[in-house]
């Protein structure tokens, strides 16, 4: 008998137990309400995880967060455009001033196809304030929040264009690559916390008729590792949870993964910018 045991009887000792209060924790997802970040949403809402949903507006989260809570599932929205500052910076003193955060996934993103010549700077400062500037001053933002929880987990969208410069998306693939080096980096830097960082790596996907229809135009290139993006989300949710740090979904995308580590720069760089020119009008 131990010595706890012997001193106080087993009732009284039942007795003096009080429940332990679990802080409600929500994951918030950016660029909800459509294609993968919609799928992530809804695979977490099948797990019963509280959602915080950050769109665009206009693009139809009030109607996703209310789809939510008929399942049961408690949703929270809000609507802006991450490309500027000082929404960022609205949206995660909204977010550490009324909930809890448990799970962090940085999908928001902004891509295309066009010559540095064609572009004009709102493009190319588009890129590089949503894919680059928004994710790291979420998380920044929102990192002592993650580090109050017992647990917490971020993920964190990259793409398989970070695993080579494309000639006509430029900025793309480099901001992509930004996001592999964030993550990775970060995960390092909070060894021993209770926080995991990992990255997803999705190949190609037709979120929407814009995107099926360029990848349709790269023909069998574009066609290499074509995942839905149900299928990414309910692998790169499943592998998060289990703390892994680089994630990619479909066969396809590992034998792009391999095929992008072996080939030199000399090869893949003119074979990849070659199928993506075909999704520009008025080109061969």
């Amino acid at each position: 008998m131990s010595f706890a045991r012997f001193c106080f009887p087993l009732r009284e000792m039942k007795q003096k137990k009080e429940p332990i209060a679990i802080p409600k924790t929500y994951a918030l997802v950016t660029g909800a309400s459509q294609g993968l970040g919609k799928a992530m949403v809804l695979e977490l809402a099948m797990r019963k995880i509280n959602l915080l949903l950050v769109a665009l507006p206009g693009e139809g989260v009030e109607e996703l967060a209310a789809q939510l809570a008929g399942l049961g599932v408690e949703a929270h929205f809000y609507e802006t455009d991450l490309s500027q500052r000082e929404n960022v910076l609205k949206l995660t003193d909204w977010v550490n001033q009324n909930f809890n955060v448990g799970i962090l996934i940085n999908n928001a993103g902004r891509g295309g196809t066009r010559s540095m010549l064609a572009a004009d700077a709102e493009y190319v400062d588009g890129i590089v304030q949503l894919n680059i500037a928004a994710p790291a001053l979420i998380t920044h933002q929102l990192l002592p929040n993650l580090l109050r929880q017992k647990n917490a987990y971020i993920l964190n969208v990259s793409s398989m264009a970070a695993f080579s410069p494309i000639g006509f998306k430029t900025v793309y693939p480099a901001s992509k690559r930004f996001i592999r080096h964030f993550s990775l980096g970060l995960r390092q830097e909070l060894k021993g916390t209770g926080v995991s960082v990992s990255v997803v790596y999705p190949g190609p996907m037709k979120t929407n008729a814009d995107v099926a229809s360029r990848i349709e135009k790269q023909q069998w290139m574009g066609r290499i590792g074509l995942v839905s993006p149900e299928a990414v989300a309910e692998v790169a949710v499943r592998q998060m949870f289990r703390r892994k740090t680089c994630i990619l979904a479909g066969w396809g995308n590992y034998l792009n993964w391999l095929l992008l580590a072996m080939l030199p720069n000399r090869f893949k760089i003119p074979l990849l910018t070659k199928a993506v020119r075909k999704e520009m009008d008025g080109l061969p």
